[in-house]
C-alpha cells in the first residue's frame, strides 16, 4: 500500500459495539483515521467492542468528537461523503480522494433527514437489489465504501 494521506471513517453515535469493533479493525488494517461522534450506545472500554477489534486498537488512529459540526470545523478542507439508503448517487459514481470523511449514521436510524438534505450531492448509497431487505450492516457498508475510495486512488496497488 502506497504511503498517502489517510481516508476517514466517520461514525455518528454507533450504538453496537461490534460494529464499531470491527470498524475499529477495518481501519487498523488499512491505516483510516477512525472518528467517533455525540453520544455512544456503550463504552469504549465494551468487551464486545474490543473483542471484535481483537488486539489491534492499538493501532487505530481514533478521535472523539462532540459533534459533527465541531469534526467538520476542524477539517474546513475536509471533502465529506454522507452515506444513506436514500441517496440517488451510488458510491461507485463519484470520485474518492484521498482524505475524504466517510460519515455513516447510527445502525437503527441513519444520518438525520435535515443533514441529508443539506448534503444531497455529498449524499451515497450502496444499491441493495432485494426489496425485502432494509439495510446492510454498518461494518459491511464502511469497508464496502472504504475498499472502493482505496482502489480508486491506487492504495490498493502493491
Amino acid at each position: 500500500m502506497q504511503n498517502t494521506v489517510p481516508f476517514h471513517i466517520v461514525l455518528v453515535e454507533p450504538e453496537i459495539p461490534p460494529n464499531t469493533g470491527n470498524i475499529g479493525r477495518l481501519c487498523a488494517a488499512t491505516k483510516t483515521h477512525l472518528h467517533l461522534v455525540g453520544k455512544l450506545g456503550f463504552s469504549l472500554d465494551d468487551k464486545h467492542m474490543k473483542r471484535a477489534g481483537l488486539d489491534y486498537w492499538p493501532e487505530v488512529k481514533l478521535h472523539r468528537w462532540e459533534t459533527l459540526q465541531q469534526l467538520k470545523e476542524t477539517n474546513p478542507q475536509g471533502r465529506f461523503w454522507y452515506t444513506s439508503k436514500k441517496a440517488t448517487q451510488g458510491y461507485t459514481d463519484i470520485t474518492f480522494q484521498p482524505g475524504d470523511f466517510l460519515v455513516f449514521g447510527k445502525e437503527t436510524l441513519g444520518l438525520p433527514e435535515e443533514l441529508l438534505a443539506a448534503e444531497a450531492e455529498r449524499s451515497i448509497l450502496i444499491p441493495i437489489l432485494s426489496p425485502a431487505v432494509r439495510s446492510l450492516n454498518l461494518a459491511n457498508s464502511a469497508a464496502i465504501i472504504l475498499y472502493e475510495a482505496l482502489r480508486q486512488t491506487g492504495q490498493l496497488d502493491r
